[in-house]
C-alpha cells in the first residue's frame, strides 16, 4: 500500500477550503500549475476523481468530500506532533484582539494552524467591532497584538492589505430604491456606519437606522433578508448580495492594521509573523 504525501494532503486541503487553484496557490506559495499536478498524483494514488475543475473554480466530488473530512483531522495531528517538537519552547499568554469579520473568515485556518504548532502558548482572541477600543486595550495592556480595520493612510500599525468599502443590498430586495434608504449597520463606534452617515448627509439623501448588530453575520444576515443596506469590504462580497455602485455616493478606502504590544511576548510575535506572511493580508 502506497503512503499519501503531507504535502499532497496539505495542497488537496488548502483547494477545497478555497475552491480556486489560484488562491490555493498564493496561499501555498506555489505556482498554480504545482498545485495541480499535485492533485493529480493524489488522484493517481487514491484511485477516484476528488475535484472538478472548471472554469467557475472547483468542485469536490463526493470522494473529495470525504477525504476533505479525513485529511483535516490528519494534518491536525501532523501538525500538534511536528509543532510540539519544533516550539516547545514557545510559550505564554497571546491575547488577540479583532473584528469579528476576521474572526468568521480569514482568521480560523491562520489560528487554527498557530495553536497546532504552538502547543504550549495559549491563545485568547476578542472580537469587537470598534478599532479604537481594541487599540485602547492595547495601548492599555490588556492585549497583545490587535488586528483592526483603520481609514486608509491614517498612521500607526503595520498596514498589510487596502480595501475599498462598498454599498450592498439583497440581490432579491432591492432596497435601494426606496425613497428612504434603511441601513444594517453595527451599532455605534464601527468606521462603515459614521462613513455611511457622512456620505448619505453630504449629498441629502434621507435614511434610517432599520437594523444594528455587534456581529458580522447579523448585519449580513439582514443585508441578505432585504431589511437593509450594508457597508462591507469589497473583498467580504457573499453570495446573494448586490453591490449598489452608481446611485449612493461613494465610500473611502481602509487598511487591515496590525497593531503589536510593547511587552509581547515570543508566543505572540510568533503570531504577528504568521498573520503578517499570510497572503490574504499583504498589501495590494
Amino acid at each position: 500500500m502506497q503512503d499519501l504525501p503531507i504535502n499532497l494532503l496539505r495542497s488537496f486541503s488548502v483547494v477545497s477550503e478555497t475552491r480556486n487553484l489560484t488562491s490555493a496557490a498564493n496561499l501555498l506559495h506555489k505556482a498554480p500549475s504545482t498545485i495541480s499536478m499535485q492533485l493529480n498524483r493524489l488522484e493517481s494514488l487514491v484511485g477516484t476523481s476528488l475535484m472538478d475543475r472548471g472554469q467557475y473554480g472547483v468542485r469536490l466530488t463526493p470522494a473529495g468530500i470525504q477525504l476533505r473530512d479525513q485529511a483535516r483531522q490528519l494534518l491536525n495531528l501532523h501538525d500538534t506532533i511536528l509543532g510540539g517538537f519544533r516550539n516547545n519552547d514557545i510559550s505564554g499568554q497571546v491575547r488577540l484582539g479583532t473584528h469579528d469579520q476576521y474572526a468568521s473568515r480569514t482568521l480560523p485556518s491562520l489560528l487554527e494552524a498557530f495553536i497546532l504548532s504552538h502547543p504550549q502558548a495559549k491563545l485568547e482572541v476578542v472580537c469587537d467591532h470598534r478599532p479604537h477600543r481594541l487599540t485602547d486595550m492595547l495601548e492599555q495592556g490588556k492585549l497583545d497584538l490587535a488586528l483592526v480595520e483603520m481609514p486608509a493612510d491614517s498612521g500607526g500599525g503595520i498596514r498589510l492589505k487596502r480595501d475599498q468599502l462598498i454599498w450592498v443590498c439583497s440581490a432579491n430586495h432591492r432596497v435601494d430604491e426606496l425613497k428612504v434608504l434603511p441601513l444594517a449597520v453595527f451599532e455605534e463606534g464601527c468606521y462603515h456606519r459614521e462613513y455611511a452617515r457622512k456620505a448619505l448627509e453630504k449629498t441629502d439623501k434621507p435614511y434610517r437606522i432599520a437594523f444594528t448588530s455587534q456581529s458580522r453575520a447579523g448585519v449580513l444576515a439582514a443585508v441578505k433578508a432585504g431589511i437593509g443596506i450594508g457597508i462591507i469590504p469589497a473583498h467580504t462580497l457573499e453570495e446573494d448580495m448586490a453591490i449598489i455602485e452608481h446611485s449612493l455616493p461613494p465610500l473611502p478606502e481602509t487598511d487591515i492594521t496590525l497593531f503589536i504590544g510593547d511587552n509581547a511576548n515570543s508566543a505572540s510575535l510568533r503570531l504577528s509573523e504568521s498573520i503578517q506572511s499570510n497572503t490574504v493580508f499583504n498589501a495590494i
